[in-house]
């Protein structure tokens, strides 16, 4: 039996690295899957994966940060399944590399504009769906290692990471009574284009990044798509509020 068999779940972001690896996986385990993200190409690429092997999806092009076109969508799965069961906001861009006083107004408002804005966005939806149903629902959402330590040239990524993280944990409590659970995963280093891109600019970025994890290496998207799914199913039933380190130790040192 699927861990989330006959659940029908978005995931943001869904057409590249996390969230992909994490919509093929729910679909490989049951679980009915709508994909969002700006490309709809890159996102019914992802979908034909899915249904050659034998899964169900569907995708759509939605900016998250909008709340209008956030709500159309929850509204349209809703009336297309009759719930939406699960949900994993993984929507997200990197910014730059700077330090704060590099860093410019505009680049701020853009990574906490999706980073940020875009899990609000989201959630408000989602939970607004989800309290029609008696049996509730799951929520995650990508968070950060940045969303746990400081990290330099980092300080508009951190500042939305930070606040994904307290976003997760006030929503999971106000909520909780309404069979709501909301958890976030914090990805490590992930071997995703959005790393690949800074790895290909910076040659001996990879090998330092290796270096700084105690198991020695970068992770698969795999890995957390694994953990995102345990989140989002039944087994995990008594955990919410959680910021889950998927980082090979790095934020234990």
């Amino acid at each position: 039996m699927g861990m989330v068999l006959d659940k029908t779940i978005l995931v943001t972001g869904g057409a590249s690295g996390i969230g992909q690896a994490t919509a093929i996986l729910l679909a490989a385990e049951g679980a009915r899957v709508v994909i969002a993200d700006l490309s709809l190409d890159a996102g019914n690429k992802t979908v034909e994966k899915i249904v050659r092997a034998g899964g169900q999806a569907e995708a759509h092009k939605v900016d998250v940060s909008d709340h209008t076109q956030m709500s159309a969508l929850v509204e349209a799965i809703a009336d297309r399944y009759g719930s939406l069961d699960g949900a994993f906001n993984n929507a997200g861009v990197p910014g730059p590399v700077a330090n704060v006083c590099k860093l410019t107004m505009d680049d701020w408002d853009e990574v906490i504009k999706i980073n940020l804005t875009g899990v609000f966005a989201s959630i408000k939806c989602e939970v607004a769906q989800m309290v029609k149903q008696v049996r509730g629902g799951s929520i995650v959402n990508t968070a950060s290692v940045c969303g746990l330590v400081g990290m330099y040239g980092q300080a508009a990524y951190n500042a939305s990471k930070h606040g994904v993280v307290g976003i997760t944990r006030t929503v999971a409590l106000e909520y909780a009574r309404k069979n709501i659970r909301v958890n976030s995963v914090c990805p490590g280093f992930i071997e995703t284009p959005m790393l690949k891109v800074r790895t290909d600019a910076d040659p001996t970025l990879s090998a330092y990044l290796d270096n700084s994890v105690p198991l020695g290496r970068k992770a698969q998207p795999l890995e957390i798509a694994e953990a995102a799914m345990w989140l989002l199913s039944d087994r995990s039933s008594y955990v919410t509020g959680i910021a889950m380190p998927v980082d090979g130790g790095f934020t234990a040192v």
